[in-house]
């Protein structure tokens, strides 16, 4: 389980960073799999209209806080 909540943080890092870089320019490595979220979610919810860097930035810092989170999680 510890395994799984690091790799998904990881992919949430990833996808928030590669989202934001895709608004500044055009994200060249493995767009389809790493702008999921951006293309999937952030274009297609108005409440993200104008601040689609701000939303994607903030999935990559959630990311972040779900990798120390399961980095602290004791093994059982």
């Amino acid at each position: 389980m510890r395994q799984a909540m690091k790799l998904l943080g990881l992919l949430m890092l990833l996808e928030g960073i590669s989202g934001a870089l895709d608004h500044v320019a055009v994200q060249p490595f493995f767009g389809i799999v790493l702008n999921a979220f951006n293309r999937l979610v952030v274009e297609r919810v108005s409440a993200f209209e104008g601040v689609e860097v701000f939303a994607n930035l903030s999935l990559a810092a959630l990311g972040a806080a779900v990798m120390i989170a399961a980095a602290r999680v004791r093994p059982s």
